[in-house]
């Protein structure tokens, strides 16, 4: 049987769809990079904005008209009818039940011969479903990547105010630290280079204990030099001195994405933010301070309720003031079920739609200057792509770049060390 795995959103969806294309291989399927012959299309979705949800309809129809597609995910969680009203093709399974996803493959072996709309219909109205939880997605081989995921964080207890996330995810939960030095260690011998740490609110991990620190501290410990830990995301709330002290380990990758989403108090406060404009100078200044010039990322939302031109003019200051290297820039859009869904003092679309280009456009300025910066400088790579006879492949401050006089014998996921050439070429010494 052959399956292709859609992901739509965060990178905690791209690690849990590696855990289900590595369960259909392991049941001997074939997983596919494209659904043009697939028997099975999973499409893991996202509902973090209303565009992210039609993006989802739309990749669903397409895939439906072709073969049956099983919808999960956030998305799913959240509209299952609006879903399932896409396409008599289309079956949800809600984010509640989707660790079952990992036992499907096996089901499917029991049922050779049945049609496989039915198969997957069947499935996900079983009445007694098996035990597996929220971090029984544990990959240790990758489909679609050439760097690994490892989920150790799951749910949020913040309640922002335009955020649909949290009511999808529930409550944060956190993996045992022992077991994910375990799940480090099996990655690492199967040969990956790099582990990219994912959660929901990964710096919510273990908040009441030692943290995201405490974890990075017991997994810095374990693993081997050639190792590299990227962090998927950092709110700034739980960004804590013993986090930042593990952030000097060179294994950590000089690459930071912070949610800012304002730099305005007024703002934060009234989206029911956890932190100030202060705490995000602190958190920047030290990040530069043990990384040098690392690429800064971030969200950003305009047009939020309680913005006027001053926290506009506040919030674009900060962000060329501090250097960011990429903003995601998403104009405000209501969400439903959120406390801000119904806001009055949120700006005219015209307006949001202004400021949402002008920080654009600042992103892309500050990203050229970063880029220009690397020029000369020695870097870390992974190799990620092999296209026409050339290499392509990410660098620790998240720089995707072409790489020459790459050794004959090598492969996706090899760790090079490589001196910036251009703005898009590197060269192995």
């Amino acid at each position: 049987m052959r399956v292709f795995v859609y992901t739509l959103g965060c990178r905690v969806n791209q690690c849990e769809s590696e855990a289900v294309a590595e369960a259909f291989s392991k049941q001997g399927h074939e997983v596919l990079h494209s659904s043009t012959d697939a028997d099975l299309v999973i499409v893991n979705t996202c509902t973090v904005t209303s565009k992210a949800e039609q993006k989802a309809r739309r990749v669903i129809r397409l895939f439906a008209a072709k073969a049956a597609t099983l919808v999960t995910g956030c998305y799913a969680q959240v509209n299952p009818q609006e879903i399932e009203a896409l396409s008599e093709n289309v079956v949800v399974l809600p984010l509640l039940k989707k660790p079952e996803l990992l036992r499907l493959p096996e089901y499917i072996n029991d049922r050779i011969g049945m049609d496989m709309l039915e198969v997957i219909r069947e499935f996900s109205s079983l009445k007694k479903p098996a035990k597996m939880g929220l971090f029984d997605f544990a990959p240790s081989e990758f489909s679609y990547h050439c760097r690994s995921y490892l989920k150790v964080q799951d749910g949020c207890d913040n309640n922002c105010g335009f955020c649909r996330v949290h009511i999808a995810r529930g409550a944060s939960y956190s993996l045992d630290a022992d077991t994910a030095v375990q799940r480090a260690l099996e990655i690492e011998k199967r040969g990956y280079h790099e582990i990219v740490l994912t959660g929901v609110n990964l710096t919510m991990y273990d908040h009441n204990g030692r943290g995201l620190g405490g974890l990075l501290e017991k997994m810095l410990a374990a693993v081997g030099p050639d190792m590299r830990f990227r962090l998927s995301s950092m709110e700034p709330d739980h960004i804590d001195d013993l986090l930042l002290e593990q952030l000097k380990d060179p294994r950590m990758q000089p690459y930071f994405h912070i949610p800012i989403q304002s730099a305005a108090d007024k703002v934060i406060k009234r989206i029911n933010r956890k932190y100030d404009s202060s705490h995000l100078e602190y958190v920047i200044s030290k990040l530069r301070e043990i990384k040098g010039d690392p690429f800064l990322a971030c969200d950003i939302i305009t047009g939020l309720p309680a913005e006027g031109d001053e926290e506009f003019e506040y919030t674009r200051a900060f962000l060329e003031r501090h250097g960011f290297a990429m903003m995601h820039v998403f104009p405000f859009s209501p969400r439903p079920d959120t406390a801000l869904e119904h806001a009055k003092d949120r700006a005219p679309e015209s307006v949001r739609d202004e400021r949402a280009k002008i920080l654009r456009d600042l992103s892309l300025s500050l990203n050229q200057k970063f880029v220009q910066r690397q020029v000369g400088l020695e870097n870390e790579v992974i190799l990620e792509d092999h296209k026409g006879g050339k290499w392509f492949g990410l660098t620790g401050n998240y720089m995707r770049v072409e790489v020459q006089n790459v050794p004959e014998n090598a492969k996706c996921g090899d760790l090079l060390k490589i001196r910036l050439l251009s703005e898009t070429v590197g060269i192995t010494i």
